[in-house]
């Protein structure tokens, strides 16, 4: 018989701030690599900041 998988509150408290330093750093590199507008999105939708933070800079004219 298969047991459901538990995970203890500080295993989850743990992955939860890893998962907002990660989410911070790449939309604070989306920023700088010039995607404004990924970063803004990115507050409701995160993938958008990932999205942002691996697209190449943009070119300034």
């Amino acid at each position: 018989m298969l047991l459901p998988l538990a995970a203890s509150s500080t295993t989850v408290v743990i992955l939860g701030i890893i998962w907002f330093v990660l989410l911070v750093t790449l939309g604070v590199m989306s920023i700088r690599k010039g995607h404004w507008i990924m970063f803004l999105i990115g507050i409701f939708i995160p993938i958008f900041w990932i999205i942002g933070a691996l697209m190449p800079p943009k070119q300034r004219v």
